[in-house]
C-alpha cells in the first residue's frame, strides 16, 4: 500500500491566526537540509511515519518539493529517501482541473497503478474522492489535512486505521 505525502499545509502547517511553534533538529543534519520554514515542521512526526510505514506502507512524496523533500525533510524528520512522484509538466495550468478536480489527482492514480493508496494533503475535495472511487480499482483514502495545524495524532489515527483494516471499499 502507498501513502502518498503532501508537504506544504500537511507536514508544514502554515495559515493559522497564531503563531507556530519552532522546533530544533532532533539529530545532526547535512548543509543540504536547509529551508527556511523547516523548524515549523515537528521532527516528531518523522516517527510517526515510520510507524505508519512499519504497517506496510511504502511512503511516497507527492509535493511541489520534489527530490528537496529528501534532501531538506527526509533528514530533518528522520526518514530515508523516499521515491518522489514526478509531475506532468502541465505548464501554467490551473490548481483545480475539470469539476474541481485537483491537478495531483490524476497522477497519482496512475503512480498507483491498481495498487491501494493513501493520499494525504490539505488540497482535496469531494471532486477528487468521486473521481479515485470512479477510476481506480484498487482501495484508496483520500484524507485531507488542516492546512492550519498540518497532521495531528487524530490524522495518525484515522490512518492507522484504515492501513490496519487493509484499506476500505471506496475513496474517503
Amino acid at each position: 500500500m502507498l501513502v502518498f505525502l503532501d508537504v506544504d499545509g500537511t507536514l508544514l502547517p502554515f495559515g493559522a491566526d497564531r503563531p507556530y511553534p519552532v522546533y530544533e533538529a532532533a539529530h545532526p543534519l547535512p548543509e543540504t537540509a536547509t529551508h527556511p520554514l523547516l523548524s515549523r515542521v515537528d521532527p516528531a512526526l518523522g516517527d510517526r511515519l515510520t510507524e505508519l510505514a512499519a504497517l506496510g506502507c511504502e511512503l511516497v512524496w507527492a509535493t511541489t518539493w520534489l527530490d528537496d523533500a529528501n534532501t531538506c525533510l527526509a533528514p530533518w524528520l528522520g526518514l530515508p529517501a523516499l521515491p518522489v512522484v514526478e509531475w506532468p509538466d502541465e505548464g501554467d495550468e490551473p490548481r483545480l482541473g475539470p469539476r474541481g478536480l485537483h491537478w495531483k489527482t490524476r497522477p497519482l492514480a496512475a503512480w498507483a497503478a491498481r495498487r491501494p493508496f493513501v493520499r494525504v494533503d490539505d488540497e482535496i475535495t469531494d471532486a477528487d474522492r468521486a473521481w479515485v472511487a470512479g477510476h481506480h480499482r484498487a482501495p484508496a483514502l483520500l484524507h485531507r489535512v488542516d492546512h492550519r495545524r498540518g497532521l495531528t495524532e487524530r490524522d495518525f489515527a484515522v490512518l492507522a486505521e484504515w492501513v490496519s483494516a487493509g484499506g476500505g471499499p471506496a475513496a474517503r
